[in-house]
């Protein structure tokens, strides 16, 4: 990318990337700590992902007023407009997997008294480490503005939905066996459908990526 004449500028554009960067971390750790909270029954820790979303939320505000008013006082063009546009949405994408990691954690406090099938848990908890792996690398890939990985993360989100439509199944032979089940059980399928949603996302962010660095679509390829 081109030097920029003003230093001030250069600055803005690397505070976005630092709180983007700050951002993801946010997520990433209450996306961990909601599926513990799920897997251990901890109701303390989900009430903790629950509250800290708010910050998350605090952090989407903030790129988007700081973009918003860079694009009105910069009046960026070619690569300096894709980097601010690519912060937007990255932002948008980390603000609703943190919505879904809340979505987790809420349901962890709805079940946090019963016993979870050890089978289902299993599933759950490896659709989680595939979500929680995909949002790592991708969140990697946008800080060394890295293509190649961000086109890996998008082709590894048919392992996340194959791990979905595995414990869908799975949860549907639980609830048929004994109606008494279908309470946890579905539960336990809302919270698969929003570790499948954190994969559409980070794939959302991956196609970002790609267009942030080589200035064209995913699909275009």
């Amino acid at each position: 990318m081109a030097e920029h004449i003003v230093r001030s500028y250069e600055q803005e554009l690397a505070d976005i990337d630092k709180k983007l960067s700050y951002m993801g971390g946010r997520v990433e750790h209450a996306l961990g700590q909601a599926l513990e909270s799920l897997e251990h029954r901890n109701p303390k820790l989900a009430e903790q992902v629950v509250r800290s979303d708010k910050e998350v939320d605090a952090f989407e505000r903030d790129i988007e007023a700081q973009v918003i008013s860079m694009i009105a006082r910069r009046q960026p063009m070619a690569d300096d407009l894709r980097h601010v546009v690519a912060a937007l949405r990255i932002s948008s994408d980390l603000e609703r997997i943190g919505d879904l990691a809340k979505n987790i954690a809420r349901r962890a406090l709805t079940i946090s008294a019963e016993s979870h099938p050890k089978s289902l848990i299993t599933g759950l908890r490896s659709m989680g480490e595939l979500a929680l792996g995909q949002l790592k690398q991708v969140l990697d890939a946008y800080a060394a503005r890295d293509a190649e990985r961000a086109v890996a993360v998008w082709n590894a989100d048919a392992n996340i939905d194959a791990a979905y439509n595995s414990i869908f199944r799975e949860l549907l032979t639980y609830m048929m066996e004994d109606p008494r089940n279908i309470g946890i059980a579905t539960h336990l399928l809302f919270g698969a459908k929003n570790l499948e949603r954190v994969g559409d996302h980070s794939t959302n962010i991956a196609e970002t990526i790609h267009y942030l660095v080589r200035g064209t679509n995913l699909s275009e390829e």
